[in-house]
């Protein structure tokens, strides 16, 4: 049995808070299904380049997060075109862009 997990626009919502409370503004871009919607997230670096993490899960269960976009951040135009890509394919998709020139995106579960 897996364990309960929080609802889309929950998570959403307290992601936005905790960029809040950090200092790194953040909007919601795509709104998606409250419930079971995924999520992307766009980390625009300010400087032309941009990451985009989504949400996976690893071997031992837990949630981690993928670099979409590989390890370097890439030209804000691809990350733009690739998270497109995912949402003429998923309709259902929330997607979050923060800004920071550090490239923070403040989640607590692994990225890879």
């Amino acid at each position: 049995m897996s364990a309960p997990r929080l609802t889309s626009d929950l998570w959403v919502h307290a992601h936005l808070r905790l960029c809040a409370v950090n200092n790194v503004p953040a909007v919601v871009v795509r709104r998606g299904d409250a419930t079971a919607g995924s999520i992307l997230i766009k980390v625009n670096w300010l400087d032309g380049r941009a990451t985009v993490l989504s949400p996976s899960t690893g071997l031992d269960g837990e949630r981690v997060w993928l670099r979409l976009t590989g390890e370097e951040p890439k030209p804000e135009t691809e990350a733009d075109a690739l998270i497109a890509k995912q949402v003429s394919r998923d309709p259902d998709l929330w997607v979050i862009e923060m800004e920071d020139r550090q490239g923070r995106h403040l989640l607590t579960e692994p990225v890879r």
